[in-house]
């Protein structure tokens, strides 16, 4: 492996140790799909050491192996070392991009989150034309296709487009009163599809009469890339984004990340990526510290709690799923709970912490019956608690989780920041 990854992890101390563990083996989303040794915590990790010593040749069958991981991070979780699995694995991507180069289809979209415009330009032209192969599900923001196509089956439930993105219905500026401000980064999915959620934020903001400030020119965060191993994309996107937050952090309280998954790219991953970079490592790490997920600032940081407290109490039972990058690697699981219970009943799933199993864009293509054999069991869990509502701080799982519990669900998926606002609007 590269030098840069053993800066990282050092094999030699613990791989020994780690196959003679095996306490990830029950919680590791790939091993419970295909229990297979080799597509396991300890498997990879064994392999990633033969890989590091120059025993393994990095071939195709390595190649699928290393891509087989859902980098839910339920190993690091649990493990008594905190071996970080998910980023060695990161960074083995990168040399597997740089041999095997990225699929087409891939770079395509990778393009498109390095240019905004472009990016808005693609979903404009989705929208328009999204009737013509979809049958759209509006009420869930979601849609079918209808035609059956090798990787796009009629039966698999897609996020629906936009006429127009949240980022460019609404001022860059909006003021509430003046009293105090933070900035919102929304994440593609939020601003491209899941429109809502966005729009919830800012009633909330209303409502606590905090300015709000859209900054227009943020880029993907680049977790896509990051989890494919396209790290060009991720040093263009990260080092864009650090720069712009620094134009503006001393003029807001918080940026709020209404998403589990950008949120932890932002705060966790940029300073793991620039490991190898001490000046943007230690600008990533001075910026992290304004940036939060939006139901942990929110808790933490205004008066919400005793805001919703005052409000009625909705019918409406609730159930919560942990994103993986909210709860295992943020520790952020409570604040969501604690702001939702106060208008709506939640009942708990038997294991809110599974993965959902979505796992990024190769397990969403090539790898696909991967994640929506780990979407199975998630989905049995939230019908189980005959919840109206299953919610998560993550447009990711509210992909995968619709995907999973299919069309027939009377189960609807909310953002916690959507049950918020709407709780808000009750007298």
């Amino acid at each position: 492996m590269s030098k840069q990854a053993e800066d990282i992890f050092n094999f030699a101390e613990f791989t020994d140790p780690c196959v003679k563990c095996g306490k990830c083996i029950p919680v590791c989303t790939i091993h419970n799909v295909n229990a297979d040794e080799v597509t396991s915590p300890r498997g990879f990790l064994d392999l990633l050491g033969a890989y590091q010593s120059g025993k393994l040749e990095l071939d195709k069958n390595a190649k699928d192996i290393f891509e087989s991981c859902f980098l839910c991070t339920a190993c690091v979780e649990v493990c008594p070392k905190s071996l970080p699995t998910d980023m060695v694995i990161e960074q083995v991507r990168s040399d597997i991009a740089k041999k095997y180069g990225i699929a087409w289809y891939k770079k395509a979209f990778f393009l498109l989150l390095r240019h905004r415009w472009l990016n808005d330009l693609a979903f404009k032209l989705g929208w328009v034309f999204q009737t013509c192969g979809f049958k759209i599900k509006a009420d869930i923001d979601s849609m079918n296709s209808r035609f059956n196509f090798p990787m796009l089956k009629a039966d698999r439930l897609l996020p629906s487009l936009m006429k127009k993105s949240f980022l460019n219905s609404y001022p860059e500026d909006i003021n509430n009163g003046g009293k105090r401000k933070v900035a919102i980064f929304i994440g593609c999915l939020g601003n491209y599809n899941y429109k809502g959620v966005g729009e919830g934020l800012l009633e909330i903001l209303e409502h606590l009469e905090i300015d709000a400030f859209l900054a227009k020119q943020q880029k993907c965060c680049s977790a896509p890339a990051y989890f494919t191993g396209d790290f060009d994309t991720v040093d263009n996107n990260a080092k864009f984004n650090i720069e712009y937050f620094e134009s503006f952090s001393q003029d807001v309280e918080a940026i709020i990340v209404p998403e589990a998954t950008c949120s932890a790219m932002l705060k966790i991953d940029y300073e793991h990526y620039f490991h190898d970079q001490p000046e943007w490592q230690e600008r990533a790490r001075v910026i992290k510290d304004k940036i939060f997920m939006a139901t942990e600032w929110l808790q933490h940081h205004t008066h919400l709690e005793q805001l919703l407290a005052s409000k009625k109490k909705d019918t409406k039972i609730v159930t919560y799923h942990d994103p993986c990058h909210a709860k295992k690697m943020q520790g952020i699981h409570e604040e969501p709970r604690n702001l939702i219970s106060k208008n709506y009943n939640i009942v708990e799933m038997s294991d809110p912490n599974t993965c959902c199993g979505f796992g990024g864009v190769t397990m969403q293509s090539e790898k696909y019956h991967f994640a929506k054999a780990a979407g199975v069991p998630k989905a049995a869990m939230i019908k189980n608690t005959k919840a109206d509502v299953v919610s998560a701080e993550c447009s990711a799982c509210r992909m995968q989780i619709n995907n999973s519990m299919g069309n027939e669900s009377t189960t609807i998926f909310k953002n916690p920041i959507e049950l918020i606002a709407e709780a808000l609007k009750e007298n």
